[in-house]
């Protein structure tokens, strides 16, 4: 390294250092050179640490300016007291009223519409009383929306959280008992749905206690008999007369640390968990995509994902409530359209799960593809084996691939495109965002504890699981969980780092590198992902056990050539030769969503298991779906009917030419 070079770092090191000393302070400023000294002088590795500096410290800096602005707005936003309703209605609307805010099937919603509709739904939810006079939602109760995409979604929760009430945003796939569940584990006092479910809620309906229910737009049909019977109210009908004036005094009586929403994941295990959004969080999640990316006020997104994740439902649509964007909403995603809709808005930022650019490289060249001003793409899941062709196919400049849990605190991103990685933090910047990788037991998943008690960090190039320190006193790294108290406590972590602190467990496996990059492995506990969804198994066994007459049953994910996640395998064991094949696949259809149901079958005479009778999972899951190496009866669901997995369907799954 020449001396200009030299210099180059030191000057970065010494930015980078007045950077935090302005954001935390002398004494972390001096940890973070202290621990970079000691590190250098005490290895002896001279040379290779001060590569290692040369060739991150501008990313690093870069990142901490962006990371800096970060911290002063969410400090500022905290010390005024502001909610999302409150910033939206005071600063983000009153500028933009004639701005789109969003577009969806031909339509424009400007800021105004937006203040109007939601104040409507505010005003009329506040006034509903009981059979006795009173109020019919008190604050911060909850109310379900199960939806499919459009403004008014947007619009509901907002309106609904402008006077105090908190949405359960339930994922519009899901039917019978998670439905139910979904509604029931928010304790949901009044439901929503939209007219294309109203059969699905009528399923489920006598199950949630005939809650009051609401449905936006009427059906093509007749409703449900059972929802007709129920007095369901049409929104269309009702918001007209509401006043569309500001809640304003009730804006104000919410923090940023009260309660927003509940966004539900299935963690590791069990049915769909409430993972609570306070403001604060939509707020952080919000504006870190858009310093971190360096999204332009006059950028127009394009958000084809659902709402009621957190992808499409906050980072996407919430560039609008939060940040003034235009956004681009779509009910689903299409491959066929996605650039034609990004030439017809006039798109420059767009979002992506791995799935979606898989399709996209399927689809054959077309010219919108090359006519987009799309410069900015960002999301989760884009595989390395693709990463290049994808961009260079569709001219991107720029891939912001994130990491991160709805209900976590461990959120990372990718800013200068190095492929294959979901992020970053600095090798000498753990005091400042204490992110780790620990080991743990391969078996059991449970952390390995050194002889002080404490948890084993990985070293480079080591996979171990992610985690992160908690502080709920700074909104970066707090963590609030879900509803159900015990379920959250599953995700802590005690005396990770230190004697009495605490960390949250992803449950991820992740592998970081000498440059601080972190690289995605695979997930543990009993969750896989499948077409940008978690699958948890427990969830899946349960339903397919009692199709099948309580046979013992397990689920698992397994790896298939190109394509993303893992895909479902259920092995089930049928001693007498009884399993029917039509009865599985039909209350499969019914009870699980597409993507939570099983595509490969394995049919054994009994499950592995280990000499203390635990479920030998792991070793199905490695044996694949390959009639070469198995030799149970194995099948494949064809438009949705199982057939024998013969090697001939085998190999026309590993080349392609069968979709899954």
């Amino acid at each position: 390294m020449d001396n200009r070079s030299s210099w180059s770092v030191f000057r970065m090191l010494f930015i980078l250092i007045i950077a935090l000393w302005y954001l935390f302070g002398f004494p972390i400023a001096a940890q973070v050179f202290t621990v970079a000294a000691a590190t250098f002088f005490a290895t002896g590795r001279r040379y290779r640490w001060f590569y290692i500096l040369y060739k991150t410290l501008p990313r690093d800096v870069q990142a901490a300016y962006r990371f800096l602005r970060i911290n002063l707005q969410l400090r500022d936003w905290n010390k005024r007291n502001m909610s999302v309703t409150r910033l939206f209605t005071e600063e983000v609307s009153p500028k933009r009223m004639a701005k789109v805010a969003y577009h969806f099937e031909g339509r424009s919603w400007t800021y105004s519409q937006v203040e109007a509709y939601s104040n409507r739904v505010g005003n009329y939810f506040m006034s509903l009383k009981k059979a006795d006079g009173t109020p019919l939602l008190q604050r911060e109760d909850s109310v379900g929306l199960v939806m499919e995409n459009c403004p008014e979604y947007v619009c509901i929760w907002l309106g609904l959280a402008k006077v105090g009430f908190v949405t359960a945003l339930i994922n519009s796939n899901l039917r019978r008992e998670p439905l139910s569940h979904s509604i029931q584990a928010a304790n949901c006092k009044v439901l929503i749905c939209g007219a294309s479910l109203s059969a699905a809620v009528a399923e489920v309906y006598e199950s949630i206690d005939g809650i009051p229910l609401f449905q936006l737009g009427k059906s093509d049909g007749e409703s449900p008999e059972c929802l007709s019977r129920h007095g369901v109210i049409f929104l269309g009908d009702v918001l007209p007369q509401a006043s569309s004036e500001l809640p304003i005094e009730l804006i104000r009586k919410t923090g940023p640390r009260d309660k927003l929403m509940y966004i539900y994941t299935s963690g590791t295990t069990g049915l769909p968990k409430a993972a609570v959004i306070t403001n604060l969080r939509f707020m952080f999640m919000t504006v870190s995509i858009h310093l971190m990316l360096g999204i332009k006020d006059d950028d127009v997104v394009y958000d084809p994902l659902p709402l009621y994740h957190t992808a499409g439902g906050i980072i996407g649509a919430g560039q609008a409530i939060i940040c003034g964007n235009t956004v681009a909403l779509r009910k689903k995603f299409s491959a066929s359209n996605f650039w034609k809709d990004c030439v017809t808005y006039k798109c420059t930022v767009a979002q992506y799960i791995g799935e979606i650019c898989r399709y996209l490289l399927s689809v054959p060249e077309m010219p919108e593809e090359r006519d987009h001003k799309v410069r900015v793409m960002f999301g989760n899941g884009l595989r390395p084996q693709i990463w290049k062709t994808f961009v260079e196919r569709f001219r991107i400049k720029q891939i912001g691939e994130l990491y991160g849990a709805t209900e976590g605190n461990s959120n990372i991103i990718n800013i200068d495109g190095t492929i294959g990685a979901v992020g970053f933090v600095p090798r000498y910047a753990g005091k400042v965002y204490p992110m780790a990788l620990i080991r743990v037991d391969e078996e059991t998943g449970e952390p390995l504890r050194g002889k002080d008690g404490l948890c084993i960090r990985c070293e480079p190039g080591e996979p171990g699981i992610s985690v992160a320190k908690i502080n709920n006193k700074n909104a970066i790294s707090s963590f609030h969980g879900y509803a159900d108290k015990k379920a959250s406590e599953k995700k802590v972590i005690h005396d990770v780092f230190t004697k009495g602190d605490s960390a949250f467990n992803s449950g991820d496996i992740l592998v970081m590198d000498e440059f601080g990059y972190f690289y995605f492995k695979d997930r543990t506990g009993d969750t896989f992902r499948w077409k940008g969804e978690n699958v948890a198994t427990s969830e899946v066994e349960a339903v397919i056990s009692n199709i099948v007459g309580l046979k013992d049953a397990t689920v698992y994910g397994v790896e298939v050539p190109e394509t993303e996640g893992r895909a479902g395998m259920a092995a089930i064991v049928d001693e007498d030769g009884s399993l029917d094949l039509v009865k599985l696949s039909e209350g499969m259809k019914k009870s699980l969503p597409g993507y939570a149901r099983p595509l490969f079958l394995r049919v054994l005479k009994e499950l592995p298991m280990t000499g203390t009778y635990k479920l030998k999972k792991k070793d199905l899951q490695s044996d694949g779906f390959s009639p070469k190496l198995i030799k149970d009866k194995l099948y494949i669901s064809v438009k949705e009917k199982f057939v024998p997995l013969t090697e001939e369907i085998y190999a026309d799954v590993l080349n392609g030419k069968v979709k899954l």
